[in-house]
C-alpha cells in the first residue's frame, strides 16, 4: 500500500483529496493543515509520497521538503496545486514509478 501525506491549507480541498487518495484500494491518504501536524505524521507514518497543496508558503515547502529528504531520502515530494483527479493521479503515479 502507497502511503500518501497530503499538505494544504483549504480544508474543503484538503477533503476533496483525501476522498480521491482514499478511493483507491491501494492507496492510504492523510492530510495535514500545518507544518508541525505534517511533521507529526510523516514520523508516525511510513509515508511514500508527500503532495505540497495550494496555500502553503514557499519557505514551508522548502523546510519540509528538505525535512522529509533528510529523514527518509527516498520519499517522492510532489507539488499539487490542483488540476482535477486525473492530473493527482497521474502525479502520484508518476511518483511511484
Amino acid at each position: 500500500m502507497t502511503k500518501i501525506l497530503y499538505i494544504g491549507k483549504n480544508p474543503e480541498i484538503t477533503q476533496t483529496v483525501l476522498r480521491l487518495l482514499n478511493a483507491r484500494d491501494d492507496w492510504f491518504g492523510i492530510a495535514a493543515e500545518s507544518d508541525i501536524e505534517a511533521i507529526a505524521l510523516f514520523s508516525k507514518h511510513d509515508i511514500d509520497i508527500v503532495l505540497l497543496g495550494c496555500g502553503l508558503a514557499q519557505e514551508s515547502e522548502e523546510y519540509l521538503s528538505g525535512f522529509f529528504k533528510s529523514v527518509k531520502p527516498e520519499v517522492a515530494i510532489v507539488l499539487h496545486y490542483g488540476g482535477g483527479s486525473g492530473l493527482l493521479t497521474n502525479e502520484i503515479l508518476s511518483a511511484i514509478g
